[in-house]
């Protein structure tokens, strides 16, 4: 029997996920201010009400109520339960779920996993380069070379260039002073030790330095390009505990950080074809970090956008790079999504054509010379299997039925038949189907909620209209029935805005006394409160995702949703939300004192008070006369 899911585990991988990537696989989101808006999936509407937060990592519908974090929005739209939903987070973070057994009457309190130290390391690595591209006395050579690129010092700030000067321990000595820090050093990749000599040296040197950052800005690894003769012309960070080459993108975080909407992406092979790109006004490229281009790659892109177009050289080398890109592609094209393949001329790289010719042309370029993928895919065979005869012909069936059938996009693939039965004029439907090299059911449709019109998006400022329930509402359970069915009007107690304040200013909960000292608080609103307070003490940085993962699937935490959704009571302007707080707290107080003194006195008219008692009693009347007079 499987084990529990550690609750650090849970709260490192809502650190992990972006809910943008989360809910944009499976609904088509658009930029309205510094949210997306969509058709909601929970409930049937023509005007989008669905909003999606980057800043807070929420989600929530103005029509219907739904919302919640990426966790919850995998289990209500795939409708799995709690430990499938964690699962599949996990699988797409590219991380195993542990398991741990409970022992039988244990109430061992685990403290949650926060962010990998690695991040910081790595972070205070990538401000080293930068500081000594600046200040370095061999600073010149670096920058001589970029300048000689046409960089501008702009972009290189944009895109955080660094560099790793000469000498084996320049890093090493600036971020440790123990053996231990050595250690973490080595984890991230940033330091090499030699496993017969045991020496340790800085694995980036003499180096231009570009760091690879995640969706959410944070250093993940370096590449270096040499600035002289020495190979390799390019170094890149090993794999680590928080760097995957094979699932991350050069490029991909400053590309969404320039563009409020991207509708393409531009694949091309080197950090200096990406930055070269962004120089001369394109802003749309990543690259992959020394590897081909993986399925992983192509899931992440298409999340984002449902066109992507590769560019590679003409020669040799590129067509081969082209060829693999392609097989990447065709397991993950759904119906809608488009991949072109750009072959430059001879001699030429993204880098010096721009250049030479400029961004209206290199964009003309793309869209005029750009070719389909299913073109590319009949052209490139063909080259192999020539039509042109019967036996090349029946060649090129053999080829090409195995890998349409890898496309899970039913429409596509029908096309792409009926292209094959027009080039060899054989009849299809009587070849039995090629078995896939992929498992088609991984790759189902992101959404089939049927057309949607997308020409009209907006955000209510206010209070959302009352709700209507719906069929995928009611499919979806008793937990978000009870959810959405909660009132939206009428005055709200103290302790419930207290909630919501904490909730999103969860600094608040270190300015309150201990929380166990409101422990035997019998509302179910003041439990909530003293429940939250308690874990922000225990665990200061916890985020408001991650306090609603805590109790999800709970009554407690369908109340915590709801009052998490009611952010824009946060917003109005009388609020004075700090001291209704703690007005709320002092309230809590009060009320606790007075019920301790009634029992006191209570237990008094029985038996007499121990000593300790009576002094607690004088202390608490005290106390009490004390807040009375403020008033």
């Amino acid at each position: 029997m499987a084990g529990m899911i550690p609750q650090g585990f849970i709260d490192d991988l809502l650190g992990r996920t972006d809910i943008l990537e989360v809910v944009g696989s499976r609904l088509k989101l658009k930029k309205t201010g510094k949210n997306f808006s969509a058709l909601c999936p929970f409930h049937n509407e023509k005007s989008p009400s669905f909003s999606v937060s980057p800043d807070k990592q929420f989600y929530y519908c103005f029509g219907c109520g739904a919302g919640g974090n990426a966790l919850s929005f995998v289990m209500d739209f795939e409708r799995l339960d709690f430990p499938q939903a964690v699962e599949e987070l996990a699988r797409q973070a590219g991380v195993d779920v542990p398991r741990e057994e409970s022992r039988p009457g244990s109430r061992e309190v685990r403290q949650p996993r926060q962010d990998s130290p690695l991040y910081a390391i790595l972070d205070q690595a990538a401000a080293f380069y930068r500081q000594q591209l600046r200040h370095h006395p061999k600073r010149e050579i670096a920058i001589s070379y970029l300048k000689k690129r046409g960089l501008t010092g702009q972009i290189a700030k944009l895109y955080d260039v660094g560099f790793a000067p000469p000498g084996w321990d320049n890093l090493m000595g600036h971020l440790t002073t123990d053996s231990t820090e050595v250690k973490a050093l080595i984890e991230a990749g940033l330091v090499v030790e030699n496993p017969d000599s045991g020496k340790r040296y800085d694995r980036f040197r003499d180096r231009i330095i570009f760091p690879i950052r995640d969706s959410r800005g944070r250093t993940l690894g370096f590449g270096g390009r040499v600035l002289g003769d020495d190979k390799p012309k390019y170094l890149n960070s090993p794999e680590t505990p928080v760097y995957h080459k094979g699932r991350e993108l050069y490029g991909l975080y400053e590309a969404r950080q320039q563009n409020r909407q991207l509708n393409d992406v531009l694949v091309v092979e080197g950090y200096m074809d990406v930055i070269a790109l962004a120089q001369h006004g394109v802003t749309n490229a990543v690259a992959t970090l020394g590897t081909t281009t993986s399925e992983d790659h192509l899931k992440r892109l298409f999340r984002i956008v449902n066109s992507i177009v590769f560019c590679f050289d003409g020669d040799r080398a590129g067509v081969q790079a082209a060829w693999r890109a392609l097989n990447a592609c065709l397991p993950v094209m759904e119906d809608g999504r488009h991949v072109r393949f750009m072959f430059l001329p001879e001699g030429q790289d993204p880098d010096s054509l721009i250049r030479s010719e400029g961004q209206d042309a290199f964009r003309a370029r793309m869209v005029q010379q750009a070719q389909p993928l299913t073109d590319y895919l009949f052209r490139h065979l063909a080259e192999e299997a020539s039509p042109d005869s019967l036996e090349g012909k029946a060649h090129l069936a053999t080829l090409a039925l195995p890998l349409i059938e890898q496309i899970p996009g039913s429409m596509l693939r029908r096309l792409l038949r009926q292209q094959l039965e027009k080039l060899t004029g054989m009849d299809l439907e009587s070849v039995p189907k090629q078995a896939a090299s992929v498992d088609n059911d991984e790759y189902m449709p992101d959404n089939m909620m049927g057309e949607r019109d997308d020409s009209e998006y907006y955000i209510p400022e206010y209070a959302p209209p009352s709700r209507q329930p719906s069929p995928r509402q009611s499919a979806t359970g008793p937990r978000n029935q009870r959810k959405r069915s909660a009132e939206r009007s009428g005055v709200e107690s103290p302790l419930l805005n207290a909630a919501r304040t904490l909730l999103h200013h969860p600094q608040l909960a270190g300015l309150v006394k201990e929380a166990n000292e409101f422990a035997n608080e019998e509302s179910e609103q003041a439990q909530l409160l003293v429940a939250l307070i308690d874990a922000l003490q225990k665990t200061p940085t916890l985020s408001t995702v991650q306090l609603l993962a805590r109790w999800h699937g709970t009554e407690m935490g369908s109340q915590l949703g709801q009052l998490a959704e009611k952010e824009w009571l946060l917003n109005i302007p009388s609020a004075n939300l700090e001291q209704q707080f703690f007005d709320t707290i002092n309230s809590l107080v009060s009320q606790q004192t007075d019920r301790r003194i009634q029992k006191l006195l209570d237990q008094s008219a029985q038996i007499p008070l121990t000593t300790e008692e009576k002094q607690e009693l004088r202390e608490l009347l005290t106390r009490s006369s004390t807040h009375i007079d403020d008033k």
